[in-house]
């Protein structure tokens, strides 16, 4: 198939161009949509090349060449991680993954807003984000008509192409044009007082358009390329995973017992990593079948579970997997594209769906404290991990909401659960489940204190549940206030002994 079958849109040929001319497009203090969500079409050249021009700018002296970058989500070393080595991002947002950028953002030399996914595109037609200057979105191709068919991400394209002044698309070549069909792009959300519910009452069922909307007259260049979307590979689930996956079977297996959860569970959202998919994986080896799940990434664990019938469809808003992943998806894209839809993300992260269809979400976390609050992002409270993501949008609204995590970190230095979580990102209100390797806690329905016995009891490690007891204990003696009992001169002291010594424990 040639390159030029992918553009079909006569009005639109002669913009083709190199990415450097695309990148020379791009001023100084630009407010960009970029495309992309966990390692997922995002556009692949140009930002290299912006980042090329930024770094002989700024070799040349004078005002510092930045500009601002919103995605759906992370992204990949391509875009992210050199647009920051040549300190090239003023603002970041609303959500990333890179090691370069998360220095940057550590060291207080790039500005980072996190924000629930969700809640972004309304943010930017509120206008909270300024004006948009350009978006650069990854495509598969370009219709006739100027419409485009969109890659392995949807995100916030959609919103980015609506805002932007002006449009630069990737067509890449190495995306599958047998992608074609399995998007529904929704153009139905209005900002309040306008707005109107959501006719989406299942999780198969479409709603929206096949492709992305785009005025002609908006694109100023396309560029052609050729290039893989690039996640990291999973690893092999290590025992802690298996044995926290094995604890929330059992509680899946005890909730479908109890008549609480139907025979084949409830639509299931599952956050980005090795845990998640150890969760999958056990459920895949399971009895269950006919499942669904309606979440934001499709994983390799997803794929495993279409194939063998254990999961009947997936709803996201992009891929997340590894090369063996994307060679299997590639092999047999007709088989998937008939039980995968992706949708923007502002769909497939909406609590008005979340809370209707009844999600259940399974996300990790950096660390809980023994009356579940979660931080699920800065790491002694003060350094950006990667960032919220989208697990404040299932976990507030989800039918159940299950935190995850082995009970210890850094060889067994740092409890993770603790006697107060040094951030928070969920309030004990959103927390139902708690889950490490050691054990479940079902926090329903139980006072803060009976929650503290809960989660010390089932999910801390050994080495460190009686420095938990005795806390909470000394906590509730103190006379403080035996709702939520604390004792604030020590409440975080066990992060403070950690920067101070390497290591929360007590010898």
């Amino acid at each position: 198939m040639s390159k030029q079958s992918r553009i079909l849109c006569s009005a639109l040929q002669h913009l083709v161009m190199s990415a450097e001319e695309a990148a020379a497009m791009i001023p100084a203090g630009a407010n960009v949509g970029m495309s992309g969500f966990t390692g997922a079409g995002y556009p692949k050249a140009v930002p290299g090349a912006l980042a090329e021009r930024i770094r002989a700018h700024n070799t040349a002296g004078g005002q510092p060449f930045r500009i601002n970058v919103l995605t759906g989500a992370s992204t990949a070393p391509e875009l992210d991680g050199k647009l920051a080595e040549v300190d090239g991002i003023e603002m970041r947002l609303p959500f990333q993954s890179d090691p370069i950028c998360r220095a940057r953002i550590n060291e207080g030399t790039m500005n980072y807003a996190d924000y629930h996914l969700s809640e972004v595109a309304q943010y930017a037609w509120a206008g909270f984000f300024g004006k948009m200057d350009i978006a650069i979105i990854e495509v598969v191709g370009i219709r006739e008509d100027g419409s485009l068919i969109p890659s392995s991400s949807v995100g916030n394209n959609k919103t980015w192409i609506e805002q932007a002044d002006k449009v630069i698309l990737e067509v890449n070549h190495t995306q599958s044009l047998r992608m074609e069909g399995m998007h529904d792009i929704y153009y139905g959300t209005a900002l309040p007082p306008n707005r109107k519910p959501i006719q989406l009452t299942e999780p198969d069922q479409r709603v929206g358009e096949l492709y992305l909307r785009c005025p002609i007259e908006k694109v100023i260049a396309i560029v052609e390329t050729n290039a893989p979307d690039r996640n990291s590979p999973f690893k092999e689930p290590d025992d802690a995973s298996r044995r926290i996956a094995e604890h929330i079977l059992k509680f899946f297996d005890s909730e479908v017992a109890k008549g609480r959860l139907p025979e084949n569970l409830l639509p299931l959202q599952s956050g980005v990593g090795n845990i998640p998919n150890a969760v999958l994986e056990a459920l895949d080896s399971g009895d269950y079948k006919n499942l669904t799940a309606y979440t934001e990434v499709i994983q390799d664990g997803m794929l495993k579970m279409l194939k063998s019938g254990t999961l009947r469809m997936a709803s996201a808003t992009a891929f997340s997997l590894s090369p063996d992943g994307i060679a299997e998806f590639d092999k047999d894209i007709e088989f998937y594209r008939e039980r995968i839809i992706l949708r923007p993300q502002e769909i497939s992260n909406h609590p008005e769906i979340a809370r209707r269809l009844g999600v259940i979400a399974t996300n990790a976390m950096i660390e809980a404290d023994i009356y579940g609050n979660v931080n699920s992002t800065h790491i002694m409270g003060t350094r950006m991990m990667n960032g919220i993501g989208g697990s404040g949008d299932f976990a507030r609204n989800g039918y159940l909401s299950i935190f995850m995590s082995p009970s210890t970190a850094k060889d067994g230095k740092i409890s993770t659960i603790v006697p107060m979580v040094s951030h928070v990102d969920h309030t004990e209100h959103d927390v139902k489940v708690i889950v490490t390797e050691q054990g479940l806690a079902d926090l329903r329905g139980l006072s803060p204190r009976q929650r503290a016995k809960a989660i010390i009891e089932n999910c801390a490690h050994p080495d460190f549940k009686p420095m938990l007891l005795d806390y909470f204990e000394r906590a509730c003696a103190s006379g403080r206030g035996m709702h939520t009992p604390h004792l604030l001169q020590e409440a975080l002291s066990w992060h403070e002994q950690f920067e101070q010594t390497g290591t929360m424990r007590r010898e």
